[in-house]
Order: structure tokens, then C-alpha cells, then sequence
């Protein structure tokens, strides 16, 4: 389907549908069954994790509990947002072109993603920090004690800091675009100035939020090894800190494993300045979180 550059709205001014893509039903239910199992295992863990909040007397348990549970919140409503557009596509096999002619729709599929990819990363990220500081500075922490205010105020704020990035397109900084097969839209990755400026700024707060994760959960569990193996280590219980580090360390490495691909891929488009006609192909196939995307050059 061919248009003009003046009557083809911008989102769909390189993937316009509807694409040669072939519709299974095995798609649909797979999809269906993923965001299903989604659904029900995050709301299951905020469940479990808010009982868990309501018994704990321990401070510290406390406030990662609250940056836990924000993390589960987040993950749930970007599997439903994203999710139930995806699975509805598959199933109705509508034509995004024709259902969103001024690209609201798609610029709001866009910052789900962004958004609902950047508050888990940052979240970890926050999580990493604040254990890092509990298990290495003790002593620091206990006179700047993290309270459960301070602690919901934080999750907040990174709310509001990747609500931020993913309303920039909206302002002229980058441009949300339809991806193939029709069933999502992304940021536009191409050498433009704004869309590179735009996926440099997403890859790279993301990017580092995972190294800084992995650089504080590294340092955290080695002095956690060295805690249990000294002679003191019935005298510093370190139980609960154990099952809050394994927890943290299957969140980074869930986290890092879906959204690598996508944040990789912005980044070595705008560093090597390819054709914004040819942007690499990243395919949605499963509408969840933690497994939501795969990378396909």
C-alpha cells in the first residue's frame, strides 16, 4: 500500500499495514495463554508479597518489600496494557492504519513500551542500591534509615522519571512507528537527529541501569559470601538478606534477558548511522513481561 508523504500519518511513514504476515490461530492462543499466565502469576506475587509487607517487622525487609511489590504493580499493568493489545490484533487481525488514522493509539502503544520497559530496569536498579547500601555500609544505612514513605516516595519517582522519557516523542524528541507485523508500535530507529537522540537517551538508561545493577549485586553477594564464612556469622544473621539478594539477582537477570535486544539494537543504529528506510526488525511475540521480545536482523 503506497501513500503520499503528505497523507500518510507519521507512524506508519516507513511500516505501513496491513503487512504480508501470515495469521495463525496458534499465534493468537499463544499469546492469549502467555499474557494469561502473566496476568495471574504477577497478581499471585503482589498478593503474596503484600502479606508479606503486612507481617514483617524489619525495617529494611520492609522497604525492599515496597520497591518489590512497585515492580510486580508495574509488571502486571505493562503485561495488561500491552498484552491485550496484542492479543486482540491476533485475534481480530485489525488494520492499525485504518483503526488509528492520527497515530494516538500508536503513540500510546509506544510510551507503554518505553515506560513498562524502563520502571522494571530502574527499579532493579533502585533495589541493587538500596541493598548494596544495607549489606556493605550498615552502619551508613542506620543513620540515614530508609523509611517506608521514603521508600514508596522512590518508587514513585521513577514512575515519574520513565513517564517522563516516554512522553518526549510526544514533544518532537524521537517518534513512536508501527513494527512489523502490525501488532505493536516502538520508537523509530533511524539517524535522524531527534529519533537518535531519543534511543540513545532509552538505551542508555537502560543499559546502565542493568550494569548497575549487576555491579552492585555482585559486590553485594560476595560480601554476603564472606558474612556467612566468617567466624561472626551466628552472631549476624544474614538469612533474609540471602533470599532478598537471590531475589534481586532473578529479577536482574529476567529483566536483562527481555529487554537487552531492545534496548541494544536503538543504540547501534544511532551509532552507526544506518538507513532510517532499513531499521532493524525487532518482532513482538510475546505480549509479557519478563519474555516479551526477540531481536531478528
Amino acid at each position: 500500500m503506497n501513500h503520499s508523504n503528505e497523507s500518510t500519518p507519521l507512524c506508519f511513514s516507513i511500516n505501513s499495514p496491513p503487512f504480508n504476515y501470515t495469521h495463525t490461530i496458534a499465534s493468537a492462543y499463544f499469546s492469549s495463554v502467555f499474557s494469561a499466565l502473566g496476568l495471574t502469576f504477577n497478581l499471585i506475587a503482589f498478593v503474596v508479597l503484600l502479606k508479606s509487607f503486612l507481617r514483617t517487622q524489619s525495617r529494611s525487609r520492609s522497604s525492599f518489600l515496597i520497591f518489590l511489590c512497585g515492580l510486580v504493580f508495574t509488571d502486571f499493568m505493562g503485561l495488561l496494557v500491552t498484552g491485550s493489545i496484542v492479543v486482540s490484533f491476533h485475534f481480530t487481525q485489525f488494520n492499525w492504519r485504518l483503526l488509528d488514522p492520527h497515530c494516538h493509539f500508536c503513540n500510546f502503544m509506544g510510551m507503554s513500551m518505553v515506560f513498562y520497559g524502563l520502571c522494571p530496569l530502574l527499579l532493579g536498579a533502585t533495589m541493587a542500591m538500596e541493598r548494596f547500601v544495607g549489606i556493605n555500609r550498615p552502619f551508613a544505612r542506620s543513620t540515614s534509615m530508609m523509611t517506608k514513605s521514603r521508600a514508596v516516595s522512590i518508587v514513585l519517582l521513577v514512575w515519574a522519571g520513565a513517564g517522563c522519557i516516554s512522553l518526549l516523542p510526544l514533544v518532537g524528541v524521537g517518534s513512536y512507528h508501527m513494527q512489523i507485523p502490525g501488532s505493536w508500535c516502538f520508537v523509530k530507529i533511524s539517524s535522524e537527529a531527534s529519533d537518535m537522540a531519543f534511543c540513545l537517551l532509552f538505551s542508555l538508561v537502560g543499559l546502565l541501569s542493568i550494569a548497575v545493577s549487576f555491579l552492585l549485586n555482585t559486590i553485594s553477594v560476595v560480601t554476603l559470601v564472606k558474612v556467612c564464612c566468617s567466624q561472626d556469622a551466628r552472631q549476624r544473621r544474614r538469612d533474609y538478606e540471602v533470599e532478598m539478594m537471590v531475589q534481586l539477582i532473578w529479577i536482574m537477570m529476567i529483566a536483562s534477558i527481555c529487554w537487552c535486544p531492545l534496548l541494544i539494537s536503538p543504540a547501534q543504529v544511532a551509532f552507526h548511522r544506518k538507513s532510517p528506510l532499513q531499521p532493524p526488525s525487532i518482532r513482538y511475540v510475546t505480549p509479557g513481561f519478563p519474555s516479551c521480545a526477540r531481536s531478528q536482523d
